[in-house]
């Protein structure tokens, strides 16, 4: 029996950073996709190891089964109907197995993902041979949710292959856990993404599990629903940057100007607040559709001012900007700014020929350029063939 999920990944459409200090932010999920193809040997293989393959990257892991024993000692298994969160010693300790594997200096920054799936596989499963192949259409470390797809796809592949689930193996292409399997999938891919982040706001994994949109205020996530199909550029400037750094600079102007940033952060919620209202009410026809986009590109460009005035923007995203603001089309940056992706969102009537030329110039900048639907489905498993 061979198992393959895919939980998508995100984009914050409005209120990144402004949440931290009560604002309202909205994520939504997009339809590019973490695959995790997960099975275990036959007794007739006679294979005693785990492996983990990440097939984008190249690289491929393995451990013998009797190591992992030795290394976790009883910490493995434990009652996968209710996880708890990961003890510092057994990230110690799986931090040994995977410093085994000489992961090459220049992918370091896979390790903690590696531990998480070390985890995740163990406390669910035990200390069962398997293999499983992961593959992915996210950029890693761009402000998409891309270690919350993994730990979301991992979830579900290994909570598909035990006791906890109800699915129908005979059924042909993707289909879906009920609402409360959800929601087990969703506590098990956030205690990954604290192994991976340490304190991770939860919102990736929420919107990765459940698909669609998120609106996030003060810690309370609400799952709305979209009305109107969505079409972004994201735009990938491919400049690395330190989310924490970012953050901290927010809080330090905050300190230095008070009133002018909580004034800041009060024109921010109303923009998510009404970016979400609008999303969510009925559409009629192609006019209300363009009506809507047009209110969505002013929401947008608010944003994005508001974000320069927190000091969050980047020559690169400024870059994105001017190109796409040739063209008339609106753009903001997405997640921690300071590099990172930036949105544009592609009316629907626009057309093909412009979203090349948009396209052509932005990776003639070396950007990375990917189209994306908003707010559609979340994770999705399969019983279909092999990867």
């Amino acid at each position: 029996m061979e198992v393959r999920a895919r939980a998508p990944g995100k984009i914050i459409l409005a209120g990144e950073h402004a949440v931290v200090h009560g604002s309202t932010a909205v994520a939504a999920a997009i339809d590019l996709y973490t695959y995790v193809t997960l099975g275990f040997p036959t007794p007739s293989d006679n294979d005693d190891t785990l492996k983990l393959h990440l097939k984008d990257m190249d690289l491929e892991f393995s451990w013998p089964i009797g190591r992992i024993k030795e290394v976790l000692l009883d910490i493995g298994g434990q009652a996968a109907s209710s996880p708890s969160s990961c003890s510092l010693e057994t990230i110690k300790a799986i931090a040994a197995l995977v410093g085994d594997q000489n992961i090459p200096e220049s992918k370091i920054g896979l390790a903690s993902g590696v531990t998480a799936f070390l985890w995740l596989y163990t406390s669910i499963h035990g200390y069962k041979p398997a293999k499983a192949v992961v593959t992915s259409e996210l950029p890693l470390g761009s402000g998409l949710g891309s270690s919350a797809a993994l730990c979301v796809a991992f979830s579900a592949a290994l909570l598909a292959l035990s006791d906890l689930v109800t699915l129908d193996f005979s059924h042909q292409g993707w289909q879906m856990f009920k609402d409360s399997e959800l929601d087990l999938v969703n506590k098990w891919a956030f205690e990954g993404e604290k192994i991976i982040h340490g304190r991770p706001s939860g919102i990736d994994n929420t919107v990765s599990t459940y698909g669609n949109m998120i609106k996030f205020k003060s810690g309370e996530l609400t799952r709305i629903k979209t009305n109107m199909p969505l079409k972004m550029l994201i735009t990938n400037t491919k400049v690395g940057r330190n989310t924490k750094a970012l953050v901290a600079g927010v809080s330090e102007r905050t300190i230095r100007h008070p009133k002018a940033m909580a004034s800041v952060f009060t024109a921010i919620d109303s923009i998510s607040s009404e970016l979400a209202s609008i999303i969510q009410s009925p559409v009629t026809d192609d006019l209300a559709i363009t009506e809507k986009e047009e209110q969505l590109e002013e929401l947008m460009e608010m944003n994005q001012g508001l974000l320069q005035c927190m000091g969050v923007s980047h020559a690169s995203i400024e870059t994105v900007l001017r190109s796409t603001l040739k063209y008339k089309l609106s753009s903001k940056l997405t997640g921690a700014g300071g590099g990172g992706c930036v949105l544009t969102l592609l009316p629907n009537l626009l057309s093909g020929t412009v979203v090349d030329k948009v396209v052509a110039e932005l990776e003639s900048c070396g950007f990375q350029c990917l189209i994306a639907g908003i707010g559609g489905g979340g994770m999705e498993i399969s019983f279909s063939g092999s990867s």
